[in-house]
This record gives structure tokens, sequence and C-alpha cells, in this order.
């Protein structure tokens, strides 16, 4: 019998990801988003997370969503009380070298009996953000908070010139190139398995000159013929 996974979900190229590879070790049953009632969550990704849903339904798989604290270690007990309710073996992650994520998860997978897989732990960023264009994933930034990460970025789609430049970037400032440090949030538009791509209808670019948040206001499922 396949293994019976829920993959934490932001809607993010990571979780994103990370989900599609762990399909190749059983069957996706759900994409769970823990969504903060405060911006400064230690465990959850903020930045757009209401349209988890709308990209969820791009993905074509049974989308939860549950409403989070944000409080430190509290919002783990919030994550348990999702994770019990969900008929499955193993909790997909996004984590790339993130020891504070990856050790609470582990720690409540245990506890909960279940598998944590994490496909892009110790990813070299470089190259995995490479392999997700290959992949076909259309990525945009929806946030950033580095040096050399200015309000251009807000909006902008992850393209060959762009990974250049983040190179550059990580080349100079020492950015992590995949943003896992805080540097960049993002979300997927289109991917070659998603059913829909999604379009942004309205949106604006929150900038406080030193970061930002490309703040999307409206946004639909278009179909793929």
């Amino acid at each position: 019998m396949k293994v019976r996974l829920a993959a934490l979900f932001t809607g993010g190229k990571d979780s994103t990801y990370a989900a599609y590879l762990a399909e190749d070790l059983g069957e996706l049953r759900y994409l769970v988003t823990m969504i903060p009632q405060r911006e400064d969550s230690w465990m959850f990704h903020t930045v757009n997370i209401g349209l988890a849903s709308l990209i969820a339904e791009a993905y074509g798989v049974e989308h939860v969503a549950a409403s989070t604290s944000g409080v430190k270690e509290e919002e783990l007990q919030d994550l348990r009380r999702v994770l019990e309710s969900l008929d499955v073996d193993a909790v997909v992650s996004g984590a790339i070298a993130s020891n504070y994520q990856r050790r609470r998860i582990d720690k409540l997978c245990q506890q909960l009996g279940l598998k944590h897989i994490t496909p892009l732990w110790g990813r070299k960023p470089a190259e995995l953000l490479k392999e997700m264009l290959e992949a076909g994933l259309r990525i945009m930034v929806t946030g950033v908070a580095a040096l050399g990460l200015d309000e251009r970025w807000l909006g902008r789609i992850i393209d060959e010139e762009a990974l250049r430049e983040l190179l550059e970037l990580n080349r100079r400032y020492g950015i992590n190139i995949c943003g896992d440090g805080g540097e960049m949030e993002t979300l997927v538009l289109d991917a070659p398995w998603f059913r829909y791509r999604v379009e942004i209808l309205e949106a604006e670019r929150l900038w406080d000159g030193v970061r930002g948040v490309y703040h999307i206001r409206r946004a639909e499922l278009i179909p793929k013929g």
C-alpha cells in the first residue's frame, strides 16, 4: 500500500516542489496550510497566505487550512491538531536548511507516529532553484528582506536572468539564493502538473525602504488548454 502523505503547503516554490517530489514516494492526499494570526510567526509563512487555497486548487489536491495563533511553540500544537485529524502516514515539508523548522516537525511527527519527509533538505540553493525552473515552475517573488533585493523584485518572475542576478547577490552579500533565511518569499503561479494557472488581477507593492511585500488583492484560475 502506498504511503499516504500530507504536505505542508504555502503556495510558495519550496512547499510546492517538495510536495511534487514526494509524490514519487506515496499518495499525496492533502495540502495543509496553517494561517498565522500574527505576522511574526516563528514556524509558518504569512505573505499572501490567503492565496494558498487557490494554488492548491490549481495543483488539484484536497486543501486543508487551519488558523494558528502564530505564538512560538503554541503554533505547533495547532498543527498537531490538524495532523491528528488526517488519515496519513507521513508529513512532507519544504525545509531546505532551517533546523528550527525541521527539528520541530521531526519531534511532532515522532509524537504522532508519522514520518517526516524533506525532499529538499540539504540541497545546494543555486542548483535547487535552477532545477525548479527546469521543472517548469513559474515563480513570482512576493516578498523581499535582504540587501540587494529592492522594490523592483516585488512581483518579478524568476527566470534565468533573475537567477544570474541572485547568484551575483549571493557572491556580493551572501544572501541565500532560495531565500531560506527569509530573504525572499514566493508564489507558484503555474507548473506542468497544475490543472490551472494562476493569474494576478490586482496587486500592490508595499515597500518601506528596506523590505517589501507584493500584496496580491485579486487572482483567478485560468484553465489550461
